[in-house]
Protein backbone atom coordinates (compact mmCIF):
# COMPACT_ATOMS: atom_id res chain seq x y z
CA UNK A 1 0.00 0.00 0.00
CA UNK A 2 1.13 3.09 -0.98
CA UNK A 3 2.04 6.04 1.82
CA UNK A 4 0.48 9.48 1.47
CA UNK A 5 3.21 12.07 0.77
CA UNK A 6 3.06 15.29 3.03
CA UNK A 7 0.79 17.23 0.12
CA UNK A 8 -1.64 14.65 0.06
CA UNK A 9 -4.99 15.40 1.96
CA UNK A 10 -6.43 11.99 2.99
CA UNK A 11 -10.36 12.75 3.36
CA UNK A 12 -12.24 10.59 5.31
CA UNK A 13 -14.68 8.07 4.09
CA UNK A 14 -18.20 9.01 4.91
CA UNK A 15 -21.74 7.43 4.17
CA UNK A 16 -25.27 8.53 4.66
CA UNK A 17 -27.60 6.32 4.17
CA UNK A 18 -31.29 6.88 5.81
CA UNK A 19 -30.29 8.86 8.41
CA UNK A 20 -27.05 6.47 9.30
CA UNK A 21 -23.66 8.08 9.20
CA UNK A 22 -20.50 6.72 9.46
CA UNK A 23 -17.24 8.58 10.68
CA UNK A 24 -19.18 11.36 11.03
CA UNK A 25 -19.70 13.53 14.46
CA UNK A 26 -22.92 12.45 16.38
CA UNK A 27 -24.97 15.35 16.36
CA UNK A 28 -25.70 16.63 20.26
CA UNK A 29 -29.21 16.37 21.29
CA UNK A 30 -30.87 20.20 21.73
CA UNK A 31 -31.61 19.92 25.74
CA UNK A 32 -34.01 21.71 27.70
CA UNK A 33 -31.43 24.24 28.98
CA UNK A 34 -30.24 24.54 25.31
CA UNK A 35 -33.71 25.70 25.19
CA UNK A 36 -34.03 27.89 28.02
CA UNK A 37 -30.44 29.53 27.21
CA UNK A 38 -31.95 30.07 23.27
CA UNK A 39 -34.92 31.88 24.43
CA UNK A 40 -33.08 33.98 26.81
CA UNK A 41 -30.53 35.37 24.22
CA UNK A 42 -33.16 36.00 22.09
CA UNK A 43 -34.33 39.44 24.19
CA UNK A 44 -32.63 41.94 26.24
CA UNK A 45 -34.74 41.02 28.92
CA UNK A 46 -36.23 37.40 29.24
CA UNK A 47 -38.78 36.17 32.18
CA UNK A 48 -39.18 32.51 32.77
CA UNK A 49 -42.71 32.87 34.61
CA UNK A 50 -45.86 30.42 35.47
CA UNK A 51 -49.26 32.35 35.09
CA UNK A 52 -50.14 31.35 38.71
CA UNK A 53 -46.80 33.22 40.63
CA UNK A 54 -48.21 35.87 42.13
CA UNK A 55 -44.41 36.93 42.38
CA UNK A 56 -43.71 36.63 38.71
CA UNK A 57 -46.65 38.85 38.10
CA UNK A 58 -44.62 41.29 40.65
CA UNK A 59 -41.35 40.98 38.55
CA UNK A 60 -43.36 41.35 35.44
CA UNK A 61 -45.23 44.75 36.54
CA UNK A 62 -41.55 45.91 38.10
CA UNK A 63 -39.83 45.58 34.25
CA UNK A 64 -43.36 47.17 32.96
CA UNK A 65 -42.89 50.23 34.67
CA UNK A 66 -39.29 50.78 34.51
CA UNK A 67 -39.89 51.01 30.71
CA UNK A 68 -38.83 47.02 29.55
CA UNK A 69 -40.75 44.80 27.50
CA UNK A 70 -39.18 41.80 28.36
CA UNK A 71 -39.79 38.37 26.71
CA UNK A 72 -42.43 36.60 28.80
CA UNK A 73 -42.10 32.53 28.92
CA UNK A 74 -44.62 31.08 30.88
CA UNK A 75 -43.58 27.83 31.44
CA UNK A 76 -47.20 26.32 32.73
CA UNK A 77 -48.37 27.20 28.79
CA UNK A 78 -45.17 25.61 27.25
CA UNK A 79 -45.65 22.08 25.73
CA UNK A 80 -42.17 21.53 27.59
CA UNK A 81 -42.46 23.71 30.10
CA UNK A 82 -42.05 21.14 32.87
CA UNK A 83 -39.06 20.08 31.55
CA UNK A 84 -38.06 23.49 31.12
CA UNK A 85 -38.60 24.62 34.52
CA UNK A 86 -36.44 21.56 35.94
CA UNK A 87 -33.32 22.56 33.77
CA UNK A 88 -33.93 25.90 35.06
CA UNK A 89 -34.19 24.11 38.50
CA UNK A 90 -30.77 21.69 38.26
CA UNK A 91 -28.88 23.65 35.36
CA UNK A 92 -28.62 27.52 36.86
CA UNK A 93 -29.52 26.20 40.60
CA UNK A 94 -32.99 27.91 40.27
CA UNK A 95 -35.03 27.72 43.83
CA UNK A 96 -37.82 28.25 43.38
CA UNK A 97 -37.52 27.78 39.51
CA UNK A 98 -39.86 31.32 38.70
CA UNK A 99 -39.63 33.71 38.13
CA UNK A 100 -36.38 33.20 36.26
CA UNK A 101 -34.79 36.50 35.08
CA UNK A 102 -31.90 37.11 31.98
CA UNK A 103 -30.70 40.28 31.50
CA UNK A 104 -28.24 40.47 28.43
CA UNK A 105 -28.57 36.68 27.56
CA UNK A 106 -27.19 36.02 31.35
CA UNK A 107 -29.47 35.08 34.41
CA UNK A 108 -29.34 37.31 37.13
CA UNK A 109 -31.62 35.67 39.34
CA UNK A 110 -35.22 34.90 41.24
CA UNK A 111 -37.68 37.44 42.42
CA UNK A 112 -35.43 38.03 45.47
CA UNK A 113 -32.55 38.98 43.46
CA UNK A 114 -34.22 41.03 41.07
CA UNK A 115 -36.19 42.91 44.07
CA UNK A 116 -32.69 43.42 45.86
CA UNK A 117 -31.23 44.88 41.99
CA UNK A 118 -33.97 47.43 42.02
CA UNK A 119 -34.01 48.53 45.99
CA UNK A 120 -29.91 49.15 45.03
CA UNK A 121 -30.41 50.96 41.61
CA UNK A 122 -28.71 48.87 39.45
CA UNK A 123 -31.62 46.82 37.52
CA UNK A 124 -32.20 50.08 36.02
CA UNK A 125 -28.83 50.41 34.90
CA UNK A 126 -28.41 46.79 33.81
CA UNK A 127 -31.50 46.91 31.65
CA UNK A 128 -30.07 49.84 30.02
CA UNK A 129 -26.47 48.42 29.67
CA UNK A 130 -28.70 45.47 27.61
CA UNK A 131 -30.52 47.72 25.55
CA UNK A 132 -33.70 46.55 27.40
CA UNK A 133 -34.94 50.27 27.77
CA UNK A 134 -33.90 53.30 26.35
CA UNK A 135 -32.47 56.58 28.88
Amino acid sequence: MAEASSSMVVMPFCCVIEGWSHSLPKQKKFTDMDKVKDLASRKAAVIFTKSSCCMCYSIKQLFYELGASPAIHELDQLDNGKEMEYALRSGLGCNPSVPAVFIGGKYVGSARDIISLHVDGSLKQMLIDAKAIWF
